[in-house]
C-alpha cells in the first residue's frame, strides 16, 4: 500500500497549561518590549564561568555562524542579507521548476503522474530475472513520485499567504491522492512484489528486503487478498471513517457559562474584562481560558461549575467517537484482527496490545509513590487554605492548588522577561548548529534564497554541511509569528532523502526539458541532490520548520527573545530535523522519520534534555544586550518549578494512554460499551488523583484517538527512551558528556542514521549496550516500563 511519507504532527497534551503565562503577560503587555532587568548579581545568582568555544576550524565558520545569529536578530543585516531574493526571475518553491507560478502545481502532479503511470507498467510487465530484481526499486521509485507531490502540496495548502496558489496545491494534492487509492487496490503489483520476494529476494541488501516487507505488509492492510464483496466493504469503512471527521467537530455540552464577575476573584482581571458586560462574565467552557479560571478562581464552587462544564463533551460528539471507534473495529475484524489496536501496532515497536499495557503497567507501579506525595502535598494545602482538617481534594482543585504551591516556592526571578533576554532566537539557532558540530559533524549555513523560492519573505533558507559529506539538507526557517499562521510548532519533510538511481537520470535526459539545466537537475525536479565522488546522486531531505515566535516591530534593536518553554520547542523540533538530516537512506520508504511511530519522537525529545544542559546552554546562552553568559542557577530554578508535578502530568499521560488501548479493543463493538465509563474507571484503577465525576465525559474531547488510534502511548514510550539515552549515551551531561563527538557518533550510527532501516529495538539495544532489549516483545516493554520513573526515585535519593 503506498501511503505519504509525512506523519500527523504530535501535539502535546502540556502546550495549553504552558502557555497560560505567556497568555496572562500578552494581556498586560501586548505592545511593550522587555522591561528593565535586574542583573544576575543584584539576585544573587553566581555568575558562570562564559562561553564553551565552539569550532570554528572548517573554511568559513566562523562568518557562517556569524551570520546565522544574525539573519534572525538583525531586521538591517537581514534586508542586506535576502535583497537577492526580490530580483530575478523566479526559481520555484523550494527550487522546484515547476512551482514557479499556480499553474505550475498542475503541470508539476500531470510531469510526476506520467512518470509513476510508466513506473506502474514496468512493474506490472517485468516476467525476466533482472525485471523482478529490480521490482522492489520500482515501487521504492512510484511511492517517492506519490510523495513528491503529496507531501510538499500538503504543506503549500496549508502555509502559503496567497489563496491561488493554496487552491492550485490543493488539486495537485486530490488528483495524487486519487491515483495512490487507486494503486492500493491494484492487487497486480502485489502479485509482483511476492514474485520478487520469493525468487530474488536473496539478492537484495538488508535494506531493500526491509523495504520489500513494508510494502507487503501495507498491501495486506489494504484488503488487496480479499475477496471482492469484503473489498468493497473494507473501502467503504475506510471512507466512513475519513468522512467521520470527528476532531473537526469537539463540542461541548454548552459553550459557556456565565457568572456575576465578582465570583471569579483570583483571575486575572484584564482577561477577565475580555469576556464582562455589565457585571456579567461569559467564559468559554473549554480552551485556555477555561483552563486559567482552574488554575486562579478562588471560588470553589465556581471552579467545580467550569471543571464539569470543560470535562463534559456534547451527545453528538460522544456518538461520532463511538461511530469511529465502532467503524475501526470492524475494520479490524474484517481484515481478521482482533482489534483495531493489533491492526495498527503490527508495524510498531509493541507489535500488540498486550505489550503496550505490559510497559504502561509497568510504568504506572513505579509512578504511583510519586503521585501518592503531590497528592499529600496538594491534600494539606488545601486543609491549610480552607480551614478545615476534614477537607478533601476535588478533581477542580488540582490545578488551582498546584499553581498556589508553584507560586510560593522561593523564585529570585521576579520579572518574567529576565530568563527570555538571555534567549534570542538568533543565538539559540547558533547555539542548536554549534552543538551539531560537536555532536555529529554538520552545522547550518544561511544562504540567500532565491526568487520564488520561499513562501514568505520572514522564511530564511539555511543549507546543512557536512564536514565529511558536504552539503547533506536544506533547512527552511519559518519561525517568526504573523497573522493568520497557525500556532502549533511543526516540522515538515517536504522531500525525504533518497538515492537517484541511473536509470532515471537516463530517462530524464531521453526525455529533455527546458525548464531544467540538466538530467541530474530534472530526475528532482531543480530540488536539492549531491553527487559524491563514486558518482552517486542522492535526493537530499527537504525540511520545513515552523514555529510561532513573537517580533518586536516598535523596535528593531531588540531581538525576538523566547521563553525558556519556547527554546526547549525548537530544540524539540530541531531532534525531528537532525533525524532527517542524518538518516539519510537509499530509499526513500525508510528515510528520516519514516520509521516506527513509537520510535519517531525519541531524537526530537532527546533534545529537550540538550536544551536544559548547562554545557549546552554554554555554547550561546548571552544577554542579548550585555553579552554577559546566563546564570544556569536561574535554568535550574525553572526546572525545578517544571518538574515539581511532573509525576501527575505522568498520570494523566498513562490514564489516557490505556484509555486509547481500551478504546480499540474488541470491546468498541459491544453496544453497551461506553467511552466515559471506561475512562472513569481506568482512573479508579490506575489514578491516585481524584478521578471525574461519573456525570462526565472528558473522553469526547480527546483528539488524539483519531491520529493516534492505539499509539498515543508513544510520546511517554519515547520519553522513557529518551531519558535512558540521555544517562547512558550523554552520561547525563556529566563531564560536558552532552558536547563529547564520540557520544554523537554513538547515538548516530546506532540510530540517527538508519532512519527505519533497521529494527528500533536493534537501534536502542546497541546505542545503550543493553541486549535484554534487543529481541523486544513484552519482556522488553516491561523494561522501558521499569525504567520510567528511575530518574524520580534517583532524584529522591540525591544520585542525580
Amino acid at each position: 500500500m503506498y501511503k505519504r511519507a509525512v506523519p500527523t504532527p504530535w501535539i502535546c497534551s502540556r502546550c495549553i497549561r504552558r502557555r497560560l503565562p505567556a497568555i496572562i503577560r500578552q494581556n498586560h503587555a501586548q505592545a511593550a518590549g522587555p522591561a528593565p532587568l535586574e542583573s544576575p548579581a543584584a539576585l544573587d545568582y553566581k555568575p558562570s564561568p562564559g562561553q564553551v568555544a565552539f569550532d570554528v576550524t572548517a573554511p568559513g565558520s566562523r562568518q557562517d555562524d556569524h551570520n546565522l545569529g544574525k539573519i534572525f536578530d538583525s531586521p538591517p543585516f537581514w534586508k542586506e542579507f535576502s535583497q537577492s531574493s526580490r530580483s530575478g526571475s523566479p526559481v520555484g518553491l523550494f527550487q522546484n521548476r515547476y512551482l514557479t507560478t499556480p499553474k505550475g502545481f498542475e503541470a508539476f502532479a500531470d510531469a510526476s503522474l506520467k512518470k509513476a503511470k510508466k513506473v506502474v507498467t514496468k512493474i506490472l510487465e517485468a516476467s525476466t530475472a533482472e525485471e523482478y530484481a529490480y521490482v522492489v526499486k520500482n515501487m521504492e521509485r512510484l511511492s517517492d513520485l506519490l510523495c513528491r507531490v503529496i507531501d510538499l502540496a500538503d504543506f503549500v495548502k496549508a502555509t502559503h499567504p496567497d489563496p491561488r496558489i493554496n487552491y492550485a496545491a490543493t488539486k495537485a494534492y486530490a488528483m495524487m491522492y486519487e491515483f495512490m487509492n487507486v494503486l492500493n487496490t491494484t492487487s497486480g503489483l502485489a502479485h509482483q512484489l511476492d514474485i520478487a520476494m520469493k525468487h530474488h529476494g536473496s539478492s537484495w541488501s538488508e535494506e531493500e528486503r526491509l523495504v520489500a516487507m513494508i510494502l507487503k505488509r501495507d498491501f495486506a492492510k489494504s484488503a488487496i487478498d480479499m475477496p471482492q464483496k469484503n473489498k468493497e466493504k473494507f473501502i467503504s469503512l475506510s471512507q466512513e471513517i475519513v468522512e467521520l471527521d470527528f476532531v473537526d467537530h469537539i463540542q461541548p455540552e454548552h459553550q459557556s457559562h456565565t457568572f456575576y464577575t465578582s465570583a471569579l476573584l483570583g483571575m486575572d482581571p484584564v482577561l477577565v474584562k475580555e469576556y464582562t458586560k455589565f457585571g456579567m462574565t461569559t467564559l468559554p467552557t473549554i480552551g485556555e481560558t477555561a483552563s486559567a479560571a482552574l488554575h486562579t478562581v478562588q471560588n470553589e464552587e465556581i471552579r467545580r461549575q467550569i471543571f464539569m462544564a470543560s470535562r463534559t463533551a456534547s451527545s453528538s460528539t460522544l456518538e461520532k467517537l463511538h461511530a469511529l471507534l465502532t467503524k475501526r473495529a470492524e475494520l479490524a475484524k474484517l481484515s481478521k484482527f482482533e482489534s483495531y489496536g493489533h491492526m495498527s501496532l503490527e508495524d510498531k515497536m509493541a507489535k500488540n496490545p498486550e505489550a503496550v499495557r505490559s510497559f504502561l503497567q509497568e510504568f504506572s507501579g513505579h509512578n504511583q509513590p510519586h503521585v501518592q506525595l503531590c497528592l499529600n502535598e496538594l491534600s494539606e494545602v488545601k486543609k491549610s487554605h480552607m480551614g478545615k482538617s476534614n477537607a478533601h481534594l476535588e478533581p477542580w482543585d488540582k490545578d488551582f492548588y498546584m499553581a498556589r504551591i508553584l507560586s510560593s516556592m522561593p523564585s529570585r526571578i521576579k520579572n518574567s522577561d529576565f530568563l527570555s533576554s538571555y534567549f534570542s532566537l538568533g543565538r539559540v539557532m547558533q547555539g542548536i548548529s554549534r552543538l551539531f558540530t560537536r555532536l555529529y559533524g554538520v552545522r547550518f549555513v544561511p544562504r540567500e534564497s532565491l526568487s520564488g523560492e520561499t513562501w514568505n519573505s520572514d522564511v530564511r533558507t539555511l543549507d546543512v554541511i557536512s564536514e565529511t559529506d558536504g552539503h547533506v539538507a536544506v533547512l527552511y526557517c519559518d519561525l517568526f509569528a504573523r497573522a493568520g499562521k497557525s500556532p502549533n510548532p511543526a516540522h515538515f519533510t517536504i522531500r525525504c532523502s533518497r538515492r537517484i538511481r541511473e536509470q532515471e537520470i537516463e530517462e530524464a535526459a531521453a526525455v529533455g526539458n527546458s525548464l531544467f539545466s540538466s538530467a541530474d537537475q530534472a530526475a528532482n525536479d531543480g530540488m536539492a541532490i549531491a553527487r559524491s565522488p563514486d558518482g552517486t546522486v542522492m535526493q537530499l531531505p527537504i525540511i520545513a520548520l515552523i514555529c510561532n515566535f513573537a517580533t518586536n516591530p516598535n523596535n528593531s534593536r531588540i531581538p525576538s527573545l523566547l521563553s525558556f518553554n519556547e527554546v526547549s520547542t525548537l530544540f524539540h523540533e530541531m531532534g525531528h530535523a537532525i533525524h532527517s538530516i542524518l538518516g539519510r537512506t537509499n530509499f526513500q520508504e525508510v528515510s528520516g522519520t519514516r520509521c516506527a511511530t513509537d520510535f519517531a519522537e525519541l531524537p526530537s525529545i532527546l533534545m529537550e534534555h540538550f536544551a536544559s544542559d548547562p554545557s549546552v546552554l554554554a555554547l550561546f546562552a548571552s544577554h542579548y544586550e550585555t553579552n554577559q553568559p546566563l546564570p544556569y542557577e536561574m535554568v535550574a530554578e525553572k526546572l525545578a518549578l517544571d518538574q515539581k508535578f511532573e509525576a501527575v502530568d505522568t498520570e494523566n499521560q498513562l490514564i489516557l494512554s490505556l484509555l486509547d488501548q481500551r478504546c480499540h479493543s474488541a470491546a468498541a463493538l459491544d453496544p453497551a460499551w461506553n467511552s466515559a465509563h471506561a475512562y472513569r474507571q481506568l482512573q479508579i484503577e490506575h489514578g491516585v488523583m481524584p478521578a471525574d465525576p461519573p456525570e462526565t465525559s472528558w473522553a469526547g474531547f480527546f483528539g488524539h484517538l483519531y491520529g493516534y488510534g492505539a499509539s498515543y502511548y508513544s510520546y511517554l514510550f519515547d520519553r522513557v527512551l529518551a531519558e535512558r539515552i540521555w544517562q547512558k549515551v550523554f552520561m547525563g551531561g556529566l563531564g560536558g558528556g552532552s558536547l563529547e563527538r564520540c557520544n554523537g557518533e554513538r547515538f548516530r550510527e546506532e540510530v540517527l542514521s538508519w532512519g527505519g532501516a533497521r529494527d528500533p529495538w536493534k537501534c536502542l539495544a546497541g546505542a545503550l549496550g543493553d541486549e535484554r532489549v534487543e529481541a523486544g516483545g513484552r519482556p522488553a516493554m516491561r523494561i522501558v516500563g521499569s525504567w520510567g520513573a528511575e530518574k524520580r526515585r534517583k532524584s529522591r535519593e540525591g544520585k542525580l
